[in-house]
């Protein structure tokens, strides 16, 4: 482990993105010592997007694995770094290629729709990506066609999804590990304790705890909601990493994290140090083989087009 100090790792970590033109993404809910030196911080495919845009020749993805594989597959001549390559997801993990396959194989008409949170193994078999913004525009225009559709690996946003539309979905048994766990008697707590707060949360919950919501929406949009608000307090129903940008944006405004729990393992992995050090080394390389990678990207692409 580096003796340096924080400020030394900055300025390290300045001089050798200019120096290997390189571009360092950070999940917004990453701690802040990584969002304040990022280029850029955002949620996950706001952020392969970007870097695909850029004319980086490496992206170091300050995240999970899946976010740094949807990187590499929007910008496949690049080199994509990830600093803590034990850093998974168990959404994620609770869709595997084997099974997946066969539900292609199983179900040939089903729209397979697959959220973002997935690896790049399962998405060759989706119809197109989705994320938590624009989930429901993407079942809206699918549901016109009148095929069953099957939305994973998240249960909860699927089922999020069927109360705002009449459509019924074939849901993926998966969940996050974080918002899953959340239960109604902890808002009504946190309510009777800051009364004045809304409670605002991700439709990754559970719907008995989004029932309790004020505003519901993706990560980005939580941020967007309590800036625009002229409210003051509100108490956070997603992963606390979230509440970094939103002070920075409103130091005049209090957030209170819903739980405790609300802290993902996995995003909390990466530390300033390993930035550091997967810049200067350059190792931690995200690879695809060409062929998955084809297969994999069509689904995002189709998402772009649609959104």
């Amino acid at each position: 482990m580096s003796e340096l100090t924080k400020e030394e790792m900055y300025e390290d970590i300045r001089r050798w993105k200019k120096e290997k033109n390189a571009v360092i993404l950070a999940h917004y809910y990453q701690i802040g010592d990584i969002q304040d030196i990022a280029d850029y911080v955002g949620d996950s495919l706001a952020l392969a997007q970007t870097a695909a845009k850029t004319d980086a020749d490496i992206i170091v993805f300050c995240g999970v694995h899946f976010m740094a594989e949807t990187a590499k597959l929007l910008s496949p001549n690049k080199k994509v770094l990830l600093p803590v390559m034990e850093a998974g997801c168990v959404m994620a993990n609770m869709m595997d290629e084997a099974k997946i396959k066969k539900y292609r194989e199983d179900h040939p008409d089903t729209v397979i729709l697959m959220y973002v949170n997935s690896t790049a193994a399962c998405k060759q078999y989706a119809d197109v990506c989705v994320t938590s913004s624009n989930a429901m525009k993407i079942i809206d225009h699918y549901s016109k066609q009148g095929k069953p559709m099957l939305y994973g690996p998240d249960k909860n946003l699927g089922a999020y999804a069927m109360t705002k539309s009449n459509v019924k979905l074939d849901l993926w048994p998966g969940f996050c590990g974080i918002h899953n766990g959340l239960k109604p008697e902890v808002v009504d707590e946190m309510k009777a304790k800051y009364p004045n707060a809304e409670f605002i949360a991700h439709p990754e919950c559970n719907l008995n705890v989004l029932a309790k919501a004020d505003y519901i929406g993706s990560t980005k949009q939580l941020i967007e909601y309590v800036t625009k608000s002229d409210k003051k307090e509100f108490i956070i129903g997603t992963e606390g990493g979230v509440i970094h940008a939103m002070e920075k944006k409103n130091p005049d405004k209090k957030f209170y994290l819903l739980s405790d729990r609300l802290n993902c393992f996995e995003m909390k992995l990466t530390r300033l140090y390993d930035l550091w050090r997967v810049l200067r080394d350059e190792d931690n390389v995200i690879e695809i083989p060409e062929d998955l990678a084809k297969r994999a990207v069509k689904c995002v692409d189709k998402m772009l087009e649609l959104s």
